[in-house]
């Protein structure tokens, strides 16, 4: 079996960009590397900007008010980034579809692979699956990949900080309760 390569691995890439973004060429190279994708050419400094460029581009589809303008916002993206659909067989690995031009950088790559696989998630599971850690502090990007699809955390450890500090101020709000009697 094949998979996909704009399914859920690159909107989760795309997350993990955006919350943490590279500093470096070589920085991005290891991750996109570390994230399964395929290196065919040195990972440069104009493919770095262009990955930050579109990192504040794809922060913006995350943080869409509306559906209408979620999918308006990533319909540019889109635009931008991917080509007519495809297939191809290149390096033996295996027939598959490509939604961009095959000459294109690691720039031009992870913005049709995250476009296209950021498009799937929400026409898949529904536009509201991407958002902001409920946690004040965090605010760091999540796609929900949740079976229910109310995912409000980026992680379990801020909906459990989240969970302690609630608890924590109904104690103390019923400890105040009490002393006033």
């Amino acid at each position: 079996m094949q998979v996909n390569p704009y399914g859920e691995d690159p909107v989760r890439f795309v997350v993990d960009l955006t919350n943490a973004p590279p500093t470096s060429a070589d920085e991005l190279a290891e991750r996109a590397a570390a994230a399964g994708m395929a290196l065919d050419r040195p990972v440069t400094d104009d493919d770095l900007s262009e990955v930050l460029d579109f990192l504040v581009r794809w922060a913006e589809v995350v943080d869409a008010p509306t559906d209408a303008r979620r999918a308006e916002l990533l319909n540019a993206l889109l635009a931008d980034a991917a080509g007519h659909p495809r297939l191809t067989d290149h390096a033996d690995g295996g027939w598959h579809i490509h939604y961009r031009e095959d000459d294109r950088s690691l720039g031009g790559v992870l913005r049709a692979v995250a476009g296209v696989g950021t498009a799937l998630h929400l026409t898949g599971l529904g536009m509201h699956r991407l958002g902001r850690c409920a946690l004040a502090e965090c605010g760091n990007a999540f796609a929900d990949f949740s079976r229910a699809g109310r995912q409000r955390y980026c992680c379990p450890l801020c909906a459990n900080r989240d969970a302690v500090r609630r608890h924590r101020a109904r104690r103390e709000k019923s400890r105040h309760a009490g002393e006033e009697r």
